[in-house]
């Protein structure tokens, strides 16, 4: 099953977001993990925090979302920012479920489209992204903007 996060998922979502950050070699501080933890809860906010749990409420995966607007459409867009299944738990219907999720409450949000993106090494992901999405020919730039540079 997957539902929309609660504060008091907040000790069995850290390990998730820890594995997920870690994978991708981030470094996310303890304050910023609470501010967007907090921000994923929020019933009334642009971030959505989706979780899979199993039969005893314990969380087999997270999905977050970012709802925007976009210049193309009058609709918002669906940014999947954030999507981690425990290791333990993958090979079933986890990730699938979390997808359907993820599509239904774009469209609840009266979005037109969900996207996302992932690092090219990531065979597995991919393997399953290919089957529930479709693979477009964008390539992704980014600037990081420091606090000291102009």
């Amino acid at each position: 099953m997957v539902r929309r996060m609660r504060t008091d998922d907040l000790d069995a979502w850290k390990p998730l977001w820890r594995g997920y950050t870690s994978f991708y070699r981030a470094a996310v501080g303890d304050e910023q993990t609470a501010d967007t933890f907090r921000r994923l809860c929020e019933d009334d906010g642009d971030l959505v925090g989706l979780v899979a749990v199993d039969e005893n409420s314990g969380l087999l995966g997270i999905a977050h979302l970012v709802m925007h607007e976009n210049t193309w459409s009058s609709a918002p867009s669906c940014y999947l920012q954030d999507l981690y299944v425990d290791p333990a738990a993958r090979g079933g219907t986890v990730a699938r479920e979390l997808f359907d999720a993820i599509y239904t409450e774009a469209r609840r949000r009266d979005a037109d489209r969900v996207y996302w993106h992932t690092q090219q090494f990531n065979g597995a992901a991919r393997s399953l992204y290919d089957t529930v999405g479709r693979l477009t020919s964008f390539v992704v730039y980014e600037e990081e903007l420091l606090p000291d540079r102009p």
